[in-house]
């Protein structure tokens, strides 16, 4: 179903650190959208699945401070850490023209760091739905390879059947992995407010 009430989107551009050729993705989200929504919009775009933690970290235009938005834990102040709840937090609060980039870090094992462009506000087309991917390049590296490095040496095992690992790394990827591969078509955007509830319960 079209959404008629989307008056504006916020363009970004997400590109993931650590890899070349790059690989990223230009998305749409509604102007109204927490962090938590932008969260869940990246990781659709990307390919990820959503299995590990992930923070924002964005300066505050108001302060000039660096601040962290993601998951608050109860142990986060006994450790001196401040993370700011991001359902709670509103993109458009932070991202300006003169404030336009941030860092998204997903897995904390993996380490996986993405850096956000804000590229502007647009006028919202009734033909559309939104969130939409209108562009990127390249594959998501698959969920747990062990970040850049992990996904370059699986990169490497596939190119050589004769690698004592090869084809454990093929059934691991299900018969192989194309690390071009990329449509944005492919893209299936959720929702944000239910994959909130289904994860963490109500808001």
């Amino acid at each position: 179903m079209k959404d008629t009430k989307i008056k504006e989107v916020c363009q970004f551009r997400i590109s993931l650190n650590g890899i070349k050729p790059p690989v990223w993705r230009r998305i749409l989200v509604p102007s109204s959208y927490s962090f938590w929504d932008l969260h869940v919009a990246i990781q659709d775009a990307m390919g990820w699945a959503d299995y590990h933690l992930h923070i924002f970290r964005v300066k505050d235009p108001i302060t000039d401070k660096k601040v962290e938005i993601g998951l608050p834990d109860k142990d986060d102040l006994r450790f001196g850490w401040k993370i700011l709840p991001d359902h709670k937090e509103k993109i458009l609060k932070y991202f300006t023209e003169k404030n336009p980039t941030a860092s998204y870090e997903y897995d904390f094992g993996d380490g996986w760091l993405h850096s956000i462009r804000f590229e502007g506000l647009i006028p919202a087309s009734s033909r559309k739905k939104y969130p939409e991917c209108t562009a990127g390049k390249k594959a998501c590296p698959p969920e747990d390879c062990g970040g850049p490095q992990g996904y370059y040496n699986m990169l490497k095992i596939l190119k050589d059947p004769g690698h004592e690992d090869y084809e454990m790394m093929m059934d691991w990827t299900g018969g192989g992995f194309n690390p071009d591969y990329f449509d944005p078509e492919d893209v299936d955007f959720e929702d944000p407010g239910e994959r909130f509830d289904m994860m963490m319960g109500s808001r």
